[in-house]
């Protein structure tokens, strides 16, 4: 298996506060907006987003919730699932501006799943979708990011592996090729 690298540690932390910079474009205070991030995953860049602009905008009234989509899952008979992570938003999502966030954009599935869940804690004003990765030219659904770290043009057989700080020990990003 062939192994690059996307992008190193400083460049993950660059593409990060990169990210909190387009969002405060569009959310100013973040008065009426809130960050969801998408289990399991997304949580670990959702986490870092919410505390990047909770240290630019020098503010700790940041709305944040972590959503779990495993039952959502268009998949979900077909494949072994992990044990469900837990859902927590302490909100109401009524009328808000949504960023949803996930690490890697693929199929788009995750995503609508993640709309799905969402909409059973009421309407939002709007919904947007932020991701570290958007694997181009792989969508089986209409579902386009608003925010993007960086986009990747993949093929099916390749695989795209954000390793974190926080689970992994280190954070990149990596196409892996099977030879």
């Amino acid at each position: 298996m062939q192994k690059k690298n996307l992008l190193t540690s400083a460049e993950f932390d660059i593409t990060v506060k990169r990210l909190c910079y387009q969002l405060i474009e569009n959310h100013d205070d973040f008065a009426g907006s809130a960050i969801i991030g998408l289990q399991p995953r997304g949580i670990f860049l959702a986490r870092r987003i919410r505390k990047a602009l909770q240290e630019i905008l020098k503010s700790d009234s940041i709305l944040y919730g972590e959503l779990d989509t495993t039952f959502y899952r268009d998949d979900f008979r077909r494949r072994e699932i992990q044990s469900p992570s837990q859902t927590k938003i302490d909100f109401i999502i009524e009328g808000k501006k949504i960023i949803l966030v996930d690490d890697v954009l693929f199929t788009g599935r995750t995503i609508r799943a993640g709309l799905d869940a969402m909409i059973d804690y009421g309407r939002p004003g709007k919904v947007e979708l932020l991701v570290l990765v958007d694997r181009r030219y792989s969508r089986q659904l209409p579902i386009e990011a608003d925010y993007i770290g960086i986009q990747v043009d993949t093929i099916t057989s390749q695989k795209v592996s954000v390793v974190w700080k926080e689970s992994d020990g280190n954070d990149a990003i990596w196409l892996l090729t099977n030879d």
